[in-house]
């Protein structure tokens, strides 16, 4: 656990997972990057037309204020894609060796419409994944 990923979308599971990281990062001193997906849509605009670039920079800003206070230099990587498997491209070009994902608690047949990332993640990724609850 010396090159820490956290997938962080600004949402109450990211931000348990965020904190998950930031924790595992100190305890381990590792190093952390944190991801932040731009959705892209077969079809639509390359940025995903709902997605607010001044909320997402602000999320970004507070999740590296927040690591930094619990003396954690944080680097922040933004690519653009499908989120689940941006996430692993993301890991294993950067050779992270734990990805941390939060669960948003999808049922069964949400996960089956929306699918989820991190029962993705975990299934497809190389590094050990840590699902934060």
């Amino acid at each position: 656990m010396k090159n820490i990923l956290v997938a962080y979308d600004g949402g109450e599971p990211a931000r348990r997972a965020l904190e998950t990281a930031i924790e595992l990062a100190s305890q381990f001193d590792g190093s952390l990057g944190i991801v932040s997906v731009i959705p892209v849509h077969p079809g639509r605009t390359p940025i995903d037309p709902w997605d607010d670039k001044t909320v997402h920079d602000r999320q970004l800003d507070d999740a590296r204020r927040l690591a930094a206070s619990h003396g954690v230099t944080a680097e922040i990587l933004e690519p653009a894609g499908d989120p689940a498997t941006a996430i692993e491209r993301v890991a294993e070009g950067g050779h992270f060796d734990t990805i941390v994902v939060g669960s948003r608690g999808l049922g069964w047949l949400s996960r089956v419409f929306q699918g989820s990332v991190s029962s993705h993640v975990v299934s497809h990724s190389a590094a050990t994944v840590i699902v934060a609850r």
